[in-house]
């Protein structure tokens, strides 16, 4: 039975709902794993890893066949139910520990200081507030615990950041998700008092035309070691 809010007798809504997109998403992305080279970013994205892993937004699960044996257990967080539930099922086949849960970015269902690592892939671009989000991944990263991160936001020449900020303000969003194309995930980061560790541009497709989706960025940062951070 469904869980239902106490004293309402409803059922509550998930905090993401699209599910025309999550239909589209999970055909799309399969698709890209060898069209568009994501399975070999997956898998930069998350070599070496180890310990207990958070993923946010983890979609349909694609991630989930990628990570290291060295992992010991993956707590993935995906808000919206169709990918909730595609993840569930990819989470069966994992070689590693995955447990599927719902919940948000801006307020992951986590205890603080819980984590070694989190791993952010084609998230911080849908969030509804970015700094509050990276706030909670700081939350539950160990103190020095690292983010692995491969984003697309803000790219290309003025015409393109053009044709990307009035898609934004426009149809973008509600046709994509809640995605947005301006956004500085790197810049975020940094806001967010995360220290930078490598990070390179990557164009998505590699070859191909140049779409307001295509720049990318891979890298990983720390939660900074010292009690203050």
């Amino acid at each position: 039975m469904a869980p239902r809010s106490a004293g309402s007798g409803k059922v509550p809504r998930d905090p993401v709902h699209h599910p025309l997109f999550a239909r589209y998403y999970a055909r799309v992305s399969v698709a890209a794993e060898t069209r568009m080279g994501m399975a070999g970013v997956r898998e930069r994205l998350l070599a070496g890893l180890s310990g207990r892993v958070l993923e946010i937004g983890a979609g349909n699960g694609l991630n989930f066949s990628h990570y290291p044996r060295t992992v010991s257990e993956v707590v993935a967080i995906e808000p919206e139910r169709r990918l909730r539930q595609l993840a569930v099922e990819a989470a069966l086949r994992s070689e590693v520990p995955v447990d599927v849960a719902p919940g948000a970015a801006e307020a992951l269902p986590v205890k603080s200081e819980a984590f070694d690592a989190v791993v952010i892939s084609l998230v911080l671009c849908s969030v509804r507030e970015v700094p509050r989000a990276l706030g909670e991944v700081r939350r539950v990263l160990r103190p020095g615990g690292v983010v692995r991160f491969f984003e697309h936001g803000t790219g290309g020449g003025p015409a393109m950041r053009l044709t990307q900020r009035a898609l934004d303000r426009t149809v973008w969003p509600p046709l994509s998700g809640g995605c947005h194309l301006a956004r500085d995930p790197v810049g975020a980061l940094r806001e967010a008092g995360f220290e930078l560790g490598p990070y390179r541009r990557v164009m998505m497709p590699e070859k191909g035309p140049t779409l307001p989706t295509s720049f990318c960025v891979l890298g990983m940062a720390w939660r900074p070691p010292s009690a203050e951070g």
